[in-house]
């Protein structure tokens, strides 16, 4: 049976695509934080066959993206450099550079810390380039304390103990009402 601790994969249903931007099991893991990209003028992937786990941009040094990403020493996940072009959204028809999300370990993978801090990177590395779509952005994250945060300069890892506290009161009170 069930249990709150699988993956899709480890039920032994088939996957059935729930979106054309939603192709694979993995898809779905690095989607709670990678669809933060949809708020930037990065390319989070849309028109090719790695959506949300491949992003660029005509103006990114993939190589250089993926060695920054790799020192950070993400738990769970690797980046290597990536270049592609999108059939249609961001970007459509014009060659990009990025990087390629590897989820390596799924337990201690943090999706959402992870994507801000590929965000974070590409905002420093590029800050004449990078944009935010202030307002979609927001509504993605939930608020706008992050993306002002960013723009700041503050670590990922200061960011993160800002909102624990919030998502630690918040997994106490779901837990009894949980049925698996």
């Amino acid at each position: 049976g069930y249990k709150r601790s699988m993956y899709y994969d480890d039920t032994g249903l088939p996957f059935v695509i729930p979106s054309p931007n939603m192709p694979t099991v993995d898809t779905g893991l690095v989607y709670p934080g990678m669809g933060l990209v949809e708020g930037t003028n990065v390319s989070e992937g849309r028109g090719t066959t790695r959506p949300f786990q491949m992003i660029g941009a005509p103006w990114i040094d993939a190589v250089a993206l993926a060695r920054a990403m790799n020192a950070l020493r993400l738990e769970g996940v690797r980046f290597r450099p990536a270049y592609f072009t999108p059939t249609f959204s961001k970007y459509q028809g014009r060659l990009c550079g990025g990087v390629e999300m590897y989820v390596f370990d799924r337990v201690i993978f943090n999706p959402v810390v992870d994507a801000l801090a590929l965000i974070k990177a590409i905002h420093d590395a590029y800050p004449k380039q990078f944009k935010f779509d202030a307002s979609d952005f927001d509504r993605l994250v939930g608020n706008g304390w992050v993306r002002e945060d960013i723009e700041k300069g503050v670590p990922v890892s200061a960011m993160e103990q800002r909102w624990q506290q919030r998502l630690d009161a918040f997994k106490s009170e779901r837990a009894k009402y949980l049925l698996y």
